[in-house]
């Protein structure tokens, strides 16, 4: 029996009749794999280990009303009531209110490990009925403990049919004729149904400038492009998820490359246009629905030839797809300036990075890699898919505080074994697709919660020794998997597609070694940097005398809806999002409560339980930890996050999460679905320096976002909750009290006053203040210049009960919590900067006194923004929005922080909430609906 580093075997394998032979490997029968326990006990259900209770899940929208509801639903005490919604409301089958819907996360567990069991078994991967007893036990522990979770397809439809679709990722080709181009409009609408994304490569078609056989033009990949939008803008609206997930990918050598890269902006620009016409401007309204491209994320994928001519300054070429023969002559630097430009103006296209791709590719020998699914992440073969998983990291942290290295390693090998069982007991879309699943069987494993362990561990996000954590922890996952996979090769036989592959692929994990012997230890533990260059000792070692039994093992997903399964604060890659946060109360009403990770933080850092209550109390009042008694200066950067808090000034620089991916990438299989959000003021230079040093950190692959380039508006905001909030988190008041009486301030006889002209969609008016000595507004006075005698009067009216509420000491602050946001006609742009669409008077009144009267607390849209500097500093002023957000206990969504850099976030189809991104999607942090496809 073979040990591992550890000590403790956790598999070794056979030769499986459906696996193909190692090179110069005969297959031998064996009597299969050996899964040792490590988690649990024989004879133990390791559901019996826990406690449960029964709950009611419930999920209201944003309007009050409950748009799921489900009673006594059996669920482990330790779950929190979100991960209890989410899992009730997506992931138990059968028609709800009947007598087939699953009630029970035991049973939903059991239903997917009972299956990928008895898979195992059908496909003889277990040695004895021991080790398949092992195995089921060792995955209900993980799954039961939140340690680990399947990609959504698999809680969708494994045990529910007979032989069910389990991968969210996939890659279609397309050729050079309408029969092909029709075919991939028919394979991405049924993977849109069933809850999957796909991406495409369209270089392949010929140019609109290129003639074609019958004579005539080409239409081009852009005008089919408008095709395939307008068919998933139609199925999306049918199918488990509201957005289509969808990457659409060109060279930058193709003759409609400029197209390509200006038509989202172009639309964008027609939708603007709509919108000051005064067309809805939400995200699912007429302006945004009468535009071609918003169902897709466009990339370009450049070479290194490209990136060198543009830092370079030299000429860039574009060829014919038929003849090879130039095109266009272009300057490098004016054709990376379009895709700046657009990319400023409303996100895309991202970048792909082709040269470094193809480098790390382990089937080279096999053909290229052209494209990606939609959210980057997932890069191999044409006509190939991914099923994903992700390990929860801070399961894996010790109660002193450090890493488990001995329990992940055995996680790893657990959870990959069931991602190899998968992939030849699943249904999938086309013929080739399945082929290509069967002989190169890519994996997909990753993890979630980084930031929250970092926090925990007492290390900024943005600093070498929280990202030296990181790549060991990411190093160490991916060198396990490929030395499970080459033990499961060692009996099972290596995928089939190897035998022309052998050289590439050693060749890719000797490239993952010399990383791994390169990280540095700052900030890693003895054991962990140890064992991660160990694993890849191993795996080298077993793979060139095995082969591999999986071409691919790992990718960094955004871990959207299976992150709030497994309760996770951080999701992916991501830093954690703010210090404050807001969990809803049942019944109504908003809690808000210090970040967990804080006094974990505080306590790993040495601070005193006197001292680190002082602190906490401290961030609970001033909503951020600057400032706090006790606190060191030079530990402030541990608690840096993604948001810059409302009262702050500190969060994690768009260049510290490049860094960070920067860290992670030369341990994965694929690549990093993650998008660099950029401050509302960031310029395009910024975003040309984004995607220069992305390509010069060996990225695969970047997509950045800059915070409110789309002008959608939300239909509500978490401030219309601050009330709520403030009364749920007050003092019990006294069993009697007096009865208040309040007081009048009048205005002196002479007072100053501001006179305000503005404009609301043509509509103009004139807004009047009068105020106190102290220069507190005391009254206010609206004149609409053109409106009848009916609006003239309510205004006055209004004005004249805001003045009262002043007056009578009603805070402004609660005033603009009210009213801001409110919604009615007249609604459109205003010409003022800082306020450019209102959706209402009353709206715009609001959020101009918040701006005048409330610098310090501005209405949601308005917040201040602090310019990047040119040099980089250690405390940056600017948020970063991630791509993968939301706290999984809690409904981060309802944090003002949150909300100011998701202002053009879409709302949830399901709930009506609004989304933050994940990856280069979105998800609910309410009901914990994704747009994504993992």
């Amino acid at each position: 029996m073979e040990k591992e580093l550890s000590g403790k075997p956790v598999v070794a394998g056979r030769e499986s009749r459906r696996g193909g032979r190692a090179k110069g490997k005969a297959a031998t029968a064996s009597t299969g794999l050996t899964v040792e326990r490590f988690f649990t006990t024989p004879g133990v259900d390791p559901a019996d280990e826990l406690a449960w209770e029964l709950r009611s899940a419930s999920i209201k929208g944003e309007d009050g009303k409950v748009v799921f509801d489900q009673k006594d639903i059996e669920v482990p005490k330790s779950w929190s009531m979100l991960a209890t919604n989410v899992v009730a409301s997506k992931y138990f089958r059968g028609t709800p209110g009947t007598p087939e819907r699953e009630t029970s996360v035991r049973k939903l567990v059991a239903r997917v490990v009972d299956t990928l069991t008895r898979w195992g078994e059908d496909g003889h991967y277990f040695a004895s009925a021991v080790d398949r007893e092992a195995f089921h036990a060792e995955l209900t522990h993980l799954l039961l403990r939140q340690k680990a979770a399947f990609n959504s397809p698999v809680w969708f439809n494994v045990g529910v049919e007979e032989h069910p679709q389990c991968s969210a990722c996939f890659i279609n080709s397309v050729d050079d004729n309408m029969e092909s181009i029709l075919g991939l409009a028919r394979t991405e609408g049924m993977l849109f149904k069933y809850g999957s994304g796909t991406g495409s490569n369209l270089s392949s078609i010929r140019g609109s400038k290129e003639f074609l056989a019958g004579g005539g033009t080409a239409s081009g990949p852009v005008s089919f492009m408008r095709g395939f939008d307008a068919f998933a803008g139609v199925i999306k609206s049918g199918g488990k998820t509201r957005r289509a997930a969808k990457m659409v990918i060109l060279n930058a050598e193709h003759p409609d490359i400029l197209e390509f890269i200006r038509c989202k902006s172009n639309e964008e620009k027609k939708a603007w246009a709509l919108i000051e016409a005064g067309y809805d401007p939400s995200f699912n309204g007429e302006a945004y629905g009468s535009v071609f491209f918003q169902n897709s994320n466009n990339s370009v994928r450049v070479t290194d030839d490209f990136m060198k001519a543009v830092v370079n300054d030299g000429p860039w070429q574009t060829r014919a797809v038929r003849d090879g023969q130039v095109v266009d002559t272009f300057k490098a630097r004016e054709l990376f300036r379009e895709i700046a430009e657009a990319a400023h103006l409303c996100g895309d296209p991202g970048l792909q990075y082709d040269t470094t791709v193809n480098a790390w590719h382990t089937c080279s020998g096999t053909a290229r890699i052209n494209a990606s699914n939609p959210c980057s992440e997932y890069m191999f073969l044409d006509d190939s898919a991914c099923n994903l998983a992700s390990l929860n990291l801070m399961h894996f942290r010790t109660l002193e505080g450090g890493f488990d290295v001995a329990a992940f390693k055995h996680a790893v090998s657990v959870v990959l074994l069931a991602q190899e069982i998968i992939v030849g007991f699943s249904r999938y879309p086309t013929e080739r697709i399945a082929k290509n699943s069967h002989d190169y069987r890519p994996l997909g494993l990753g993890y979630a919660n980084l930031g929250a362990l970092l926090m925990a561990s007492g290390l900024p996000y943005d600093s070498p020794a929280g990202r030296n954590l990181a790549a060991a922890i990411t190093s160490l996952m991916c060198g396990e998997a490929y030395a499970t996979s080459a033990r499961i090769a060692q009996k099972q036989g290596a995928f089939a597609g190897y035998g022309n592959n052998a050289e590439p692929m050693l060749g890719v994990i000797r490239k993952h070694r010399k990383a791994a012997y390169q990280l540095p230890a700052d900030g890693v533990s003895a054991e962990l940097h140890a064992a991660q260059k160990e694993a890849w000792d191993d795996a080298l070692a077993r793979g060139t005398e095995h082969g591999y039994r999986n071409s691919q093992v790992t990718v960094l997903a955004p871990t959207g809806t299976i992150g709030f399964m497994m309760d996770c604060d951080t999701t992916g890659i991501e830093p954690d999002i703010a210090l404050i946060k807001y969990k809803k109360l049942v019944g109504g009403g908003m809690l808000k409560i210090v970040n967990q990770t804080v006094p974990l933080a505080l306590e790993k850092l040495g601070y005193p339980q006197t001292q680190a209550q002082d602190i906490i109390a401290y961030l609970d009042k001033h909503d951020t930890i600057e400032g706090a008694p006790h606190l060191k200066p030079e530990h402030l950067a541990v608690f840096d996050c993604a948001f810059k808090p409302s009262k702050g000034q500190r969060s994690i620089h768009w260049m510290g999460h490049i860094e960070m991916m920067s860290a992670a990438q030369p341990f994965l299989s694929g690549a990093i679905s993650k998008t660099v959000n950029m401050p509302t003021d960031a310029s395009v230079e910024d975003i040309e320096k984004a995607y220069v040093e992305a390509w010069r950190c060996g990225l695969k692959a970047i997509a950045v976002y800059r915070d409110g380039c789309k002008r959608t508006q939300p239909l509500n905001t978490s401030r219309d909750k601050a009330p709520e909030a403030r009364r749920a988190v007050a003092e019990p008041a006294p069993a009697v009290m007096p009865e208040p009486k309040a007081l009048r301030r009048r205005l002196p006889d002479e007072r100053q006053s501001i006179t305000h002209k503005f404009s609301i969609g043509g509509h103009e008016g004139y807004l009047t203040v009068g105020m106190y000595e102290d220069g507190k507004p005391g009254e206010l006075f609206v004149v609409m210049a053109k409106e009848g005698s009916v609006v003239s009067g309510l205004m006055d009216s209004f004005a004249t009960s805001v003045s009262l509420a002043l007056q009578y000491g009603v805070p402004l602050q609660v005033l603009a919590d009210k009213f801001c946001h409110t919604r009615y006609e007249p609604s459109g742009f205003t010409g003022n900067p800082s306020i450019p669409i209102a959706k209402s008077i009353t709206d715009y009144i609001f959020r101009w006194l918040s701006l005048k009267f409330l610098p310090t607390e501005p209405c949601a849209d308005d917040a201040e923004v602090t310019p990047v500097e040119e040099a980089r500093p250690a405390p940056v002023t600017q948020a970063a929005v991630p791509a993968q957000t939301g706290t999984l206990q809690l409904s981060a969504m309802n944090s003002r922080s949150t909300y100011l850099n998701q202002a053009d976030a879409p709302p949830c189809h399901q709930c009506g909430a609004i989304t933050v991104r994940s990856g280069a999607c979105y998800k609910c942090a309410n009901c914990g609906t994704t747009s994504g496809c993992s």
